[in-house]
């Protein structure tokens, strides 16, 4: 279901009524007439409901966009069940439905936390860790980031308990403290070099040996960019009461 296109054929169809009944209706009514009642039904609720609608389009569009985290790829930065604020303008923004960009902004800088949607089906939302930038050469091998023949600082977060049997780490990228999640094997998924193309970016996930991201799906270009995660607003998982330490908290 594409919300965004029915948002805006929502306030299209509301907004075209209203136009007509100002510039059309109006000046043919009769003033001892009264209008048919689906006519003016329909003119209520546009009336009504447009406002509301356009203002929900440009916020949703331009602003701010709620997701909701479906998978454990970003443990443990982010849970399952979490709901997010997405930052639209972060970098640049887009018209609606068609995704095409019409003011650039900004680009992704490394550790940031991105949505973007899946190139081979666009209609999927996909969250990661910028990992890499246009040009970047990256070495994945042993658990272990390299960029450009610089390695990635990784310190073993001891202050905090073994997250599901699995070790956490604290990764340094470009001053951008964040943790990580690995397995104990010797054996890290996803090994190997790679070089991000001009206008794409080299995408993780925190959990590192349970994320499908750029190692599987190649870098990303910016077209497919949708905004930076900005804050958790809920977390709800299922039918348990919602967990109210994570709302409000910061993602980084």
């Amino acid at each position: 279901m594409n919300l965004a296109l029915i948002l805006v054929t929502l306030t299209t169809i509301s907004g075209i009524f209203i136009l007509t009944d100002i510039i059309y209706w109006k000046k043919k009514k009769n003033n001892n007439a009264e209008e048919s009642g689906l006519k003016k039904t329909i003119l209520e609720y546009s009336y009504g409901f447009f406002p509301v609608l356009l203002l929900v389009v440009v916020i949703r569009s331009f602003v701010f966009e709620p997701f909701r985290i479906p998978s454990g790829s970003m443990k443990p930065t982010l849970l399952v069940g979490d709901f997010i604020f997405v930052k639209k303008y972060s970098y640049g923004l887009r018209l609606p439905v068609i995704e095409k960009k019409i003011f650039d902004v900004s680009d992704p800088k490394r550790g940031d936390v991105a949505v973007f949607r899946l190139p081979s089906d666009p209609s999927i939302n996909y969250i990661k860790r910028v990992i890499g930038i246009p040009g970047d050469r990256i070495i994945y091998q042993n658990h272990r980031l390299t960029i450009n023949g610089v390695d990635v600082g990784m310190i073993r977060d001891d202050l905090n308990p073994m997250h599901e049997l699995k070790p956490q780490f604290i990764e340094n990228i470009d001053g951008n403290n964040h943790t990580i999640l690995t397995s104990d094997s010797g054996f890290s998924v996803g090994e190997g070099y790679y070089e991000v193309p001009d206008d794409s970016y080299f995408m993780m996930g925190d959990n590192r040996d349970n994320s499908r991201d750029s190692r599987f799906i190649g870098s990303i270009n910016k077209k497919y960019l949708v905004g930076k995660a900005a804050r958790i607003w809920m977390h709800m998982d299922g039918l348990e009461w919602p967990d109210v330490k994570r709302i409000g908290r910061k993602i980084q």
